[in-house]
């Protein structure tokens, strides 16, 4: 089942285990599970450390395993064939429970010790699902620290029963003790944030005894993290607040442009962004939200979501886009019933079902093309006269058979059953008519809109919300400068946020420069 390089990789990884691990298979006749237990002998046969049983007679789902140590009762099942982007995850669970160390704070690991009560987790996931694993894993290494934490991780695609009686249409979804806990990407520190009542005073608390940054970035995607690495390279205190490190590129499967890298994937490079930022010791304030800024004649102050103040001598606003909604009826009401985003992620739950893609740019024809590889039929709609895509996307999207595009087709609403949609109506711009296309799925595709609300009224921005900023990168408001997609600049490329964000840094380190105090100089002369 694993290739060589695979397995020779594997090997590597499996020298690391010190501690005795036992995988329990339980298995029936199925050819899932014929696959899963020739996955699992194959992984066994890499370490004398791991041992292989199985079970048919159990009450468990068939096929899943459990990871365990001898006499412990480890909370970590997989009710997968944890291959594609789970790959990681399975592998990482093998290490941390063989006893390779865990990779959190102190602090961090103490927090989720004291968690009290009982927390059974089941997360349905995809293996396409990029968002997925950073969810798997933190429940898993939680469970390793907790044993009172118990963690199954399902493939929707596989247990397709569960996957409609749940009635899940995106994911990754997480149910706590039965019921919904949450939806989307979320890594360890949210999960305390919700389960920990007090995390968020104490993380207020220690955020307000920081120190004030000469650069405060706002964000943690490229542009960002190109920042925080210009910024922390001239020897200034720099610190990154972000909502989550990596942003919208943590949703992007493949990337193909990226000069210098032929082919990568978006969470492999937030993980290298992040790894390079740390380099160089700048203060990373994750899963932080900012809700005001604050204009000062020393020190910019930035207010988050928590309540916590940060102060510095400039700041750079780095906080990027999010999905465009298309505004129609229905969107909401069946947002993750049925109304999706990411195909990567949610289109396995459709396989061999009728879906839409809304977009006839690059994002909506490659999501258009990558479904149609697992549905029944794609309708791909687009508002303009013509697809705007590039050329090469557009001749293999014309060569699916499963595939119909209308052009001058403006969606006017989605509509369901009450609990999960069951069709789109459009209308064709050229006669003026009103069409509805049964189908179980809706992929919005139409663009990206700044993350700039809660700066409305203290830096200039344009009509279409992004913030104005000069070939500097300055804004209206001094010391405040901005860098990627939440700016007027145009083209949101990655490649184009790094240099921006890297601009920014230097226009604002040249700014403390011009504006430092006499008090200042003279100290830093007789310094030296």
């Amino acid at each position: 089942m694993l290739d060589a390089a695979i397995k020779t990789q594997m090997q590597t990884y499996m020298q690391m285990i010190s501690q005795p691990i036992e995988i329990v298979a339980s298995v029936d006749d199925g050819e899932k599970s014929h696959e899963l237990i020739e996955l699992l002998k194959e992984v066994a046969a890499m370490s004398d450390k791991i041992s292989y049983t199985e079970r048919r007679d159990d009450n468990e789902r068939k096929p899943s395993f459990s990871i365990n140590r001898p006499g412990e009762h480890i909370g970590i099942r997989f009710a997968a064939i944890p291959l594609g982007h789970e790959f990681t995850s399975l592998v990482l669970a093998l290490l941390q429970t063989g006893g390779h160390p865990i990779k959190l704070d102190a602090d961090v690991i103490e927090q989720i010790k004291n968690l009290e009560g009982d927390y059974t987790f089941e997360t349905y996931m995809s293996l396409s699902c990029q968002n997925c694993p950073e969810v798997v894993q933190s429940l898993n290494v939680m469970s390793l620290i907790n044993p009172r934490i118990r963690h199954t991780t399902i493939d929707g695609a596989l247990f397709q029963s569960e996957v409609e009686s749940r009635e899940i249409m995106a994911v990754p979804t997480i149910y706590l003790n039965g019921e919904t806990f949450g939806q989307g990407r979320m890594g360890v520190a949210d999960f305390l944030a919700k389960l920990d009542a007090n995390a968020g005073a104490r993380d207020a608390a220690k955020l307000n005894a920081r120190d004030a940054f000469d650069v405060l970035i706002v964000g943690g995607g490229p542009a960002g993290a190109a920042s925080a690495i210009y910024a922390a390279r001239k020897g200034v205190r720099t610190g990154i607040a972000a909502e989550r490190f990596g942003g919208q590129v943590l949703d992007t499967l493949a990337i193909e442009n990226f000069i210098s890298v032929k082919e990568t994937e978006g969470p492999r490079l937030a993980a290298a962004l992040e790894e390079h930022v740390k380099e160089y010791g700048v203060d990373i304030m994750n899963t932080q939200r900012a809700v005001e800024l604050i204009p000062g004649a020393d020190y910019v102050r930035v207010r988050l979501e928590n309540g916590a103040l940060l102060k510095s001598r400039s700041v750079i606003l780095s906080t990027g886009a999010r999905w465009r909604n298309v505004n129609v009826p229905g969107e909401q009401e069946y947002r993750n019933h049925g109304v999706a985003y990411c195909p990567h992620c949610d289109g396995p739950l459709f396989k061999g079902k009728r879906v839409s893609v809304i977009g006839g740019g690059n994002s909506g024809v490659e999501a258009a093309i990558d479904l149609a590889g697992i549905t029944e039929h794609v309708t791909l709609l687009e508002f303009g006269d013509e697809l705007r895509a590039d050329a090469v996307l557009q001749r293999k999207l014309y060569s699916l058979p499963n595939v119909t595009v209308h052009v001058q087709a403006q969606t006017t609403e989605i509509t369901g059953d009450g609990t999960k949609v069951n069709g789109l109506t459009y209308t064709d711009r050229k006669s003026g008519e009103s069409h509805h296309v049964e189908l179980e799925a809706v992929f919005v595709q139409i663009g990206l809109v700044p993350n700039t609300e809660w700066l409305k009224g203290t830096v200039a921005l344009s009509k279409f919300g992004e913030i104005e900023v000069d070939a500097r990168g300055q804004t209206s408001v001094p010391g405040v400068f901005a860098a990627g997609d939440c700016t007027t600049v145009p083209y949101k490329q990655i490649v184009i946020a790094m240099g921006e964000g890297s601009k920014a840094a230097l226009s604002a380190f040249d700014h403390l420069i011009r504006t430092s105090a006499p008090a200042d100089a003279q100290t830093q002369a007789l310094a030296a």
